[in-house]
């Protein structure tokens, strides 16, 4: 069979089957995560039927990792974690401490080594960022002060995966004696250190300025190509010029990214490639699970799903509550990281690379996901109880929680700044509403903020985008661009059902769709011109004001606006 027909059967039937069993999660109100390993074992190796190549998913999960630390990178903001940095970096340090020591000694009952023991440990330490944002977005507590520390704990977590994913084939050191040995790390540390300088000061320079003369030809392709280029770029430099990890590239690349103006128009232009990749990394990890093995290594599944499920949360629970924070707050972080993920995957990926994790530690770790992602919404329900129960030992002093939270502001989101949508935040701002405006020419946006106007660089049609422009905390969405209106419509209901969305359109025709879509107030331009034709005949032989206001109710009731 050819190669390039084994490459083409291999995404397809991986893209197809994650389609497939991702859809059904979803439908199960589950991560999409457990479709995507549940693919990956139908089509691996060790189930009947089609077999895809494990070689070239492989391969093509590497360009996963890659994406997947970039948008790591991309989301990585300093400020959350500052904000939160008392609870935050103890509790994740804490906590990774404890879940790696329990993995030290359930791995020493099945006799593994020391190291092998340490890198098992420190796989299923770590949270899934994917499982923990959508568990804490259902149940709306994203943005509350446990959503905050949550979120920074996750940042340390992040910062300790990237750490690790350096370190590891520093520290995996053959037979070269002490003395090669630190020798080995020193060199390997000092060429870490000049990517870093490298890509942080040189990359703040040039990648703002190569985003901002692609931004100038208002071509979305080029500038999605544009970033794919460049975290690919320096993730592959990162290897082949400084012998550092491309997960550690793309790490600072999206970070260099992340902290331009381009951020979010980078993050929702790369999110379809980084998530298709992504969902091929999850099916590669599937096929390395092998059913009829279960039996063998039930101990292990088991002891490892208690560290996860009771270790992991003890341990932050205990954490929280001694510093002194609220009962519902040290429910809401245990519970939320009571599951491991991508950065677990991540790190038995490396260790399989390096050969210092046997198979049966894949094996352990894709159903301990699996088990853990879907018991998880079921555990949230024990927060209420949780916090009842332990006795409250929060600050008593009048101290605030160091967590920023949303202002309960009315703010309007304006898709567009032509001259519609100028007037409309004119007039917004001067009746004491608070605009953000969202715009594709990237002059116009810095030229906003300076003017004190918050302005997001992006397309409207992206979550992403509409999420950072706080499309979720926003009481209303207008539409005031000359595109059409659908998409941006469809994504803001989507993503907020309760928001009043206004909208204007060309054609008549198109209200319906609009209507479905989730807009409640259509101007149209057909409707318009009617009306401003009609009004002038009218006032022209002499129609009184009411006549008018007669007329115009008539139109807007003909169109349904």
């Amino acid at each position: 069979m050819p190669h390039n027909l084994d490459l083409i059967l291999t995404l397809t039937s991986g893209l197809g089957a994650a389609l497939a069993f991702g859809y059904l999660s979803q439908r199960l109100r589950l991560s999409p995560i457990v479709g995507y390993l549940l693919a990956g074992v139908i089509i691996g190796p060790f189930t009947p039927g089609f077999i895809a190549h494990p070689e070239i998913a492989e391969q093509l999960a590497e360009v996963g990792v890659i994406l997947l630390m970039f948008g790591v990178g991309l989301h990585f903001h300093v400020k959350e974690l500052t904000a939160v940095r008392r609870i935050a970096i103890p509790g994740a340090v804490v906590q990774i401490a404890i879940a790696t020591l329990l993995g030290v000694l359930l791995t020493h009952l099945f006799g593994w080594t020391l190291v092998q023991g340490l890198v098992f440990g420190l796989a299923i330490s770590v949270a899934s960022t994917v499982v923990l944002l959508r568990l804490l977005g259902d149940h709306h507590a994203l943005h509350t002060p446990a959503g905050h520390i949550a979120v920074g704990w996750l940042l340390v977590e992040d910062l300790f995966t990237v750490l690790v994913l350096v370190m590891l084939p520093i520290l995996v050191v053959q037979e070269a004696g002490a003395t090669g040995a630190i020798l080995s790390i020193g060199l390997a540390l000092l060429k870490i250190g000049a990517l870093i300088a490298f890509t942080l000061f040189f990359g703040q320079r040039a990648i703002p300025l190569i985003l901002n003369q692609v931004a100038k030809l208002r071509s979305r392709e080029l500038f999605t190509l544009t970033v794919l280029v460049i975290a690919l770029g320096i993730a592959v430099g990162a290897a082949k010029l400084f012998g550092a990890s491309m997960a550690l590239g793309a790490f600072l690349a999206g970070m260099v990214v992340g902290q331009s103006e381009f951020s979010t128009r980078a993050a929702s232009e790369a999110l379809p490639m980084r998530d298709a990749f992504a969902v091929l990394f999850f099916v590669s990890m599937g096929m390395l699970l092998d059913p009829t093995q279960l039996t063998s290594n039930l101990g292990l599944v088991a002891g490892t799903l208690a560290i996860i499920l009771l270790g992991k949360p003890i341990a932050a629970l205990f954490v929280v509550w001694a510093l002194r924070y609220p009962p519902k707050i040290a429910a809401t972080v245990a519970v939320s990281l009571a599951q491991i993920g991508e950065f677990s995957f991540m790190l038995a990926a490396l260790g399989r690379q390096l050969h210092v994790l046997p198979d049966s530690a894949t094996q352990a770790l894709v159903v301990a996901s699996i088990v853990s992602i879907m018991l998880n919404p079921v555990f949230y329900r024990l927060v209420e109880p949780l916090a009842r129960i332990l006795p409250s030992r929060a600050r008593d002093t009048g101290e605030p929680l160091h967590v920023p939270i949303v202002e309960p502001e009315q703010r309007t989101i304006v898709v567009g700044y032509g001259p519609i949508g100028r007037m409309v935040t004119t007039l917004l701002r001067e009746n004491n509403l608070v605009p953000t405006v969202i715009e594709l020419n990237h002059e116009t946006v810095k030229k906003l903020n300076l003017e004190g106007i918050h302005a997001v660089y992006g397309d409207a049609s992206q979550s992403e985008v509409l999420e950072h422009a706080g499309i979720r905390n926003s009481a209303s969405l207008i539409f005031a661009a000359s595109g059409s209106p659908d998409a941006v419509v469809r994504q803001a209901h989507a993503i907020n059902p309760d928001i009043l969305i206004l909208t204007r359109t060309t054609y008549l025709g198109e209200i319906p769709s609009l209507r479905r879509a989730g807009a409640q107030f259509i101007v149209t331009a057909e409707a318009e011109v009617a009306f401003a034709m009609t009004a002038h005949i009218l006032k022209t032989f002499g129609a009184t004001s009411d006549q008018l206001d007669r007329a115009r109710d008539w139109v807007r009731a003909e169109v349904g606006a």
